[in-house]
């Protein structure tokens, strides 16, 4: 738990600090951008090859190196002394935080007997869910109080830690062998050039315009069309980077999928509420986190409940509940106006953390229940994998609504704002009289007031476009529902049992 704490906390802790950053590293802000897209480019790359990686290294060494590499790299970014070199060490530190998560999800899933692997992965998820929470709250408290390099260095102490931790605890198992099978390079090529494109694509598509733009339209061709000879490769391999056959299984294939869905409802939300606090309500970076905090909070509550329930129960339908509150909170968040107050906003937040924490648990159960334990840790690599990808789908998909809906609604609505409108020539009389009781001439006061105007049919049409942006991740919590028919029934053993493989 304690490396997974780490680097989910890595992944969110810098995004509060960019603007920080910007200033100290004199760059401009598509440059300083770089920073997160860099980590998260190296991190997609590993997480589907960590298996390979486990069983050519060894898994307990693999694990330690990259915790070291990790916890080094960390402490030079806080050291960088410009932008060049802060990115460099940003790539190091993304692909050694990559293996993390599936190694110890793997782990997890190998140490205990299957009637118990609800509740450790529960309580694991506790720590997983831990850092999303207390990352951009830590973030901007570290960078506001002391040095955005502080967000880095504070990692030093928690990796010393976890490499203590694994050294004394952790051990490989016996099946676990140590591979000396020829590299598959051609595989590794081809992975790095497909994923790396694609989150590249994702990540700077709405900045770039899209298609409109030449380097989008090349990292997207080369994105294609590396994946598609990746598949090909991978399937002919004998000793493949990545075990593509692990999709026969109709249960692991429908359990990615719904992880798929359910990275980009959760990712494509959690960027658009601070959003739509700070831009059109106001509220400061701590009071948006104050509105997130509760969800959280809900979650870690639910998580532990949830385990206890799949012990006993059949978790699809633990699933489906998690579904259901999901695709709620979204349509309460549809709701949302301009003169709502905080409780209005922390009730929505507070369903989606209790739905997430009824998905999150036996979903992952579920998906890898049926596979191999020494396919463990390829299994979890690409579960991980999808989980972010469809992450970064959903904030790409959210932008990319805000920032067409909001130009469809403002010219919606201007067209209502004109001299044959009684509601709107009122309003307009109302801020002219105001701006000219305030000492302003004829000419100024109207400026004044159109102005005001413009900004009240822009925040508007804002609000409607997140409005809408809420309503579409919900119809995507429902429309993934159907699939939790194919996953697997979960076989329920008793709390002592053991399952020989």
């Amino acid at each position: 738990m304690v490396p997974t704490f780490m680097e989910i906390v890595d992944t969110s802790v810098a995004n509060v600090a960019l603007p920080h950053m910007q200033g100290s590293l004199n760059a401009g802000t598509d440059e300083v951008t770089w920073v997160i897209t860099s980590y998260l480019v190296s991190n997609a790359v590993v997480l589907p090859m960590t298996g390979w990686l486990s069983r050519f290294f060894g898994r307990k060494r693999f694990l330690i190196s990259c915790i070291v590499l990790f916890t080094l790299s960390s402490f030079l970014c806080g050291a960088a002394p410009n932008l060049g070199s802060l990115i460099f060490f940003r790539v190091v530190q993304g692909a050694a935080g990559g293996a993390l998560i599936p190694i110890s999800q793997a782990i997890l899933m190998e140490s205990f007997p299957p009637g118990e692997q609800g509740m450790a992965m529960a309580i694991f998820g506790v720590g997983a869910m831990f850092g999303p929470v207390v990352g951009p709250t830590l973030g901007g408290w570290i960078t506001d109080n002391m040095s955005w390099r502080w967000i880095f260095y504070i990692n030093v102490p928690v990796g010393v830690i976890a490499v203590i931790m694994v050294n004394y605890f952790i051990f490989d198992p016996g099946y676990l062998k140590r591979i000396r099978a020829a590299v598959d390079y051609w595989g590794l090529t081809f992975l790095v050039l497909g994923i790396g494109s694609l989150q590249v694509v994702l990540d700077k598509g709405q900045q770039d315009d899209w298609f409109n733009s030449s380097f989008i339209i090349i990292f997207s061709l080369i994105s294609a069309l590396s994946l598609l000879l990746f598949f090909y490769v991978e399937l002919k391999h004998e000793h493949p980077i990545v075990n593509l056959r692990l999709f026969k299984d109709i249960s692991f294939s429908s359990g990615n999928l719904i992880m798929f869905i359910v990275g980009f409802c959760l990712y494509g939300s959690i960027v658009m509420i601070p959003l739509f606090l700070q831009t059109l309500m106001g509220y400061s970076a701590t009071m948006a986190g104050m509105v997130l905090a509760p969800g959280g909070v809900a979650t870690l509550v639910a998580m532990p409940v949830v385990g206890a329930l799949i012990q006993k129960y059949d978790g699809r339908w633990v699933v489906l509940a998690g579904l259901i509150l999901g695709a709620l909170s979204m349509f309460m968040m549809q709701g949302f106006a301009l003169d709502a107050s905080y409780p209005v906003f922390v009730w929505p937040r507070i369903v989606l953390g209790v739905g997430l924490g009824m998905i999150f648990v036996p979903l992952i159960t579920i998906t890898l229940s049926t596979i191999p334990r020494m396919e463990m840790g390829n299994a979890t690599g690409i579960n991980n994998l999808l989980r972010n990808i469809g992450g970064s789908v959903g904030i790409a998909t959210a932008t990319t609504l805000l920032s067409r809906m909001s130009q469809f609604y403002q010219t919606n609505l201007a067209s209502h704002v004109n001299p044959y409108s009684l509601q709107a020539q009122t309003h307009w009389d109302g801020l002219l009289q105001g701006a000219m009781a305030k000492g302003m001439d004829a000419v100024t006061a109207q400026k004044s007031a159109l102005g005001i105007l413009y900004g009240i049919v822009q925040k508007q049409a804002a609000m409607l476009a997140y409005n809408y942006i809420f309503w579409v991740i919900g119809i995507a919590f429902l429309a993934v529902i159907p699939f939790l028919l194919l996953l697997k029934k979960p076989k329920h053993h008793g709390p002592g049992s053991v399952e020989i493989h």
